[in-house]
């Protein structure tokens, strides 16, 4: 829920050793700084813990910090609340939203669950915290087919939102889902034939992808992971030389980990810079500087619904 607006950053309040300044405010606050893999190198660099929305999960629900400053999107900084009502939650930018939890609208999905009685709603953490409320569990890319093979094989099942994601957990445990026909705006603009364009002028690269991006990508796809996955695959393979296709902030940490390996990030439809989440792409080094100095904006929910999107992120913790 939307209940602040944005501090707005000039040049009179910002201080020029940022990094000194935020690890100050950490201390001052009590505060952990959790980021997302697809922020800017900067806000990767300041973090206290970086990685998947997993891992976010994982360790925003084990932090003793006072204060959790989410560098990352909406619906993960409403999964850190939901695990910690009783602590102050800091989202940098308000408007750091995310194309696929707006695609799937509370009260459409509602009437969804109700025309399919009798189904579990696995919803594929980024979701509203309403769509959570909605649900039976909740996973991750990481941890969707594990979760999908421990549900009872004559269980009919709703998976929400990710209709990519979906189709693969599909293929991988043969099971049947019912899908919401949501989309992530990012991995859905990779091209398959620049990618192949790719793939022919650098013969020696591995193609990876995040389950997310759309089936003609996937099918020439020599590794399929999370975005943790990908990153570790990148270390363990003998290539040199990869094509990567996920948000491409991923590149920093791939960079960084094998320094002598190449990273290319796979190009989108139109030769724009589509496949940089903008959402992502919002949060600034400047804005959690100003987030923390000022504790805001927070991010609030009502109990009614913090506690019902819980359960099934306590579900998944404990079938991961």
């Amino acid at each position: 829920m939307f209940t602040t607006t944005i501090p707005k950053a000039n040049s009179h309040n910002i201080p020029k050793d940022l990094f000194g300044a935020i690890n100050e405010l950490k201390k001052d606050l009590k505060a952990i700084v959790l980021a997302h893999y697809y922020q800017e190198p900067d806000i990767q660099d300041i973090a206290d813990y970086l990685g998947d929305s997993l891992g976010l999960s994982q360790q925003a629900a084990n932090t003793d910090a006072e204060v959790i400053v989410f560098a990352g999107v909406h619906f993960m900084a409403e999964t850190a609340k939901i695990l910690n009502p009783n602590k102050l939650v800091l989202l940098p930018d308000l408007n750091a939203g995310c194309s696929l939890a707006d695609s799937c609208p509370p009260q459409e999905f509602k009437a969804f669950k109700a025309a399919h009685p009798n189904h579990v709603v696995i919803s594929y953490i980024n979701c509203t915290a309403e769509i959570k409320a909605l649900s039976d569990i909740i996973c991750t890319s990481s941890n969707a087919v594990k979760i999908v093979n421990q549900i009872p094989e004559d269980q009919p099942i709703i998976f929400a939102p990710d209709r990519n994601l979906g189709r693969y957990v599909s293929q991988q445990t043969g099971r049947n889902l019912v899908l919401w026909q949501g989309s992530c705006i990012v991995h859905e603009t990779f091209s398959e034939k620049k990618i192949i364009e790719l793939k022919v002028n650098h013969p020696a690269a591995e193609i990876i992808a995040h389950p997310e991006c759309e089936p003609p990508v996937l099918r020439h796809a020599n590794y399929i992971g999370s975005t943790t996955a990908l990153l570790k695959y990148s270390q363990q393979s003998d290539s040199q030389e990869f094509i990567v296709a996920t948000e491409p902030g991923i590149i920093h940490q791939m960079e960084k980990a094998a320094p002598g390996k190449h990273f290319i990030p796979a190009p989108g439809v139109n030769n724009c810079a589509c496949n940089e989440c903008p959402y992502m792409r919002l949060n600034t080094l400047e804005k959690l500087y100003l987030a923390m100095k000022n504790q805001t904006p927070e991010i609030t929910l009502p109990e009614d619904i913090r506690a019902a999107a819980l359960k099934p992120i306590q579900r998944m913790l404990v079938m991961s």
